[in-house]
């Protein structure tokens, strides 16, 4: 026990005290809190340039109905269509050209074509769609009698607040919070688990390729050594990942703290000479409000636990079969025969919990997904912001214990072999014998 404890000790200091630890302890939660800004920043301010649409309209009655946006310009044109093909493939002009052909029968047959020197964005195919949809409605509900001012006047707008009925009362629930967070557990609980499972793979190649390895099994045993590794690394993950919630939750507080709409703030709009100054700060103030509402209502301390024993029991599973890739090739080169198999199941649940698991996290794909140890790590994780059974939780911990033990006994008897076995290529065939090898 104590050459296990030696092991740990100089795999964990051996590595927290490097500078790049440090760097990326406080970088990581400023990126990703960045990279968050940005994209919803980009996607907000991500704007199509103008296309003219040049419209030959055959049925005379939608081409006048079409009203110009921000991004399309609509231009009614009675030249043969012939011609404007023509004009749009030798046009160099700085608007962005296309013509679109209403034919006559576009109210029954519900087609039109599209005529373009490039393949446009969805959302410029979808303004089109839209405003031609709205026409032929428009028209139709005149030729029924009915009066389309009355239709547009009616404009409901229902919002739901969700409500979670507990033993202790009702409390309130935020299904876009739990959407949110989910999807950030879930990134990050597959990185982690990559990134630390391969430090144990790495160290280990290492070791065997710079022959220290005969070295230090003359003085410990082949498991002392691979839980030294693996249980060291794991220190080092678990530490970074308690600074990164501290720091993160700091930025989240400070963040919270300044986008509050204080009372004297809105108040105070009036005194705004301008009046779409105004009406910016009012909706925005709501919004902002309604954010912090919403991410409120999340239990941060049953979710910080949670992700923490999920993150070391999947960990210890995922980096003893790690530690197997290790002790099985010379070089990094020669692992990605092995690896496909390992990362699969996280990967396969990762994917799922963008859809399946979200839109039905009680459901029994997304249960057998939380129960397996190769896949609980992520699918439990995703389904914990939305709730989930005491027992469900107790027995989904007990299977990745177990799955840990049975992964580390396997591990165990393959890497006390590989790691001496130098100068050839491992097979499964071989890892298997390795594993079945007596003594």
């Amino acid at each position: 026990m104590n050459k296990i404890l030696l092991i740990i000790q100089r795999e964990y200091l051996s590595r927290v005290r490097k500078k790049s630890f440090l760097i990326a302890t406080i970088l990581v939660p400023l990126l990703f809190i960045g990279m968050y800004a940005l994209i919803f920043y980009m996607a907000l301010n991500n704007t199509e340039p103008v296309t003219q649409v040049f419209v030959v309209d055959e049925s005379g009655f939608m081409a006048n109905e079409l009203k110009n946006t921000e991004q399309l310009t609509f231009i009614s044109s009675n030249d043969p269509v012939a011609k404007i093909k023509q004009n749009i493939t030798s046009s160099k002009a700085e608007h962005r050209s296309v013509l679109l052909v209403i034919p006559k029968d576009v109210a029954t047959k519900q087609e039109v074509e599209l005529y373009d020197t490039e393949k446009k964005g969805i959302g410029t195919l979808n303004h089109i769609e839209e405003q031609l949809n709205n026409i032929l409605k428009s028209k139709a509900l005149k030729e029924a009698g009915v009066d389309i001012q009355v239709i547009d006047n009616i404009k409901p707008n229902i919002h739901v607040n969700s409500k979670e009925l507990t033993l202790e009362g009702e409390k309130e629930s935020s299904v876009g919070a739990a959407v949110g967070i989910s999807f950030v557990l879930s990134i990050l609980i597959y990185i982690s688990l990559f990134l630390y499972g391969s430090q144990v793979m790495r160290g280990i190649i290492e070791e065997k390729s710079n022959r220290i390895i005969e070295v230090i099994i003359s003085s410990v045993k082949p498991f002392q050594l691979m839980m030294g590794k693996i249980v060291g690394i794991g220190l080092v993950g678990l530490t970074q990942f308690i600074l990164w919630i501290i720091l993160s939750l700091g930025f989240m507080v400070t963040a919270t703290t300044l986008l509050t709409p204080k009372a004297g703030h809105v108040q105070q709009t009036t005194a705004f000479p301008n009046q779409e100054q105004v009406q910016e700060v009012e909706e925005t103030a709501p919004k902002t409000a309604d954010i912090i509402k919403h991410i409120k209502t999340l239990d941060y301390k049953s979710i910080i636990t949670f992700f923490l024993v999920y993150f070391i029991g999947g960990y210890l599973t995922y980096s003893a079969l790690f530690a197997i890739v290790g002790s099985a090739v010379d070089s990094e080169t020669e692992t990605q025969q092995f690896m496909l198999p390992i990362i699969m199941p996280l990967l396969f649940t990762y994917m799922l919990s963008f859809s399946v698991l979200i839109n039905n996290p009680h459901g029994s794909l997304a249960f057998w997904l939380s129960m397996i140890p190769f896949t609980s790590p992520i699918g439990m994780l995703v389904r914990i912001p939305f709730g989930v059974p005491a027992w469900q939780l107790i027995l989904s911990i007990t299977l990745l214990i177990l799955g840990f033990l049975c992964t580390t006994y396997i591990a165990a008897r393959v890497y006390r072999v590989g790691i001496l076995m130098y100068g050839k290529k491992a097979s499964y065939k071989e890892i298997i014998k390795w594993f079945n090898y007596k003594g």
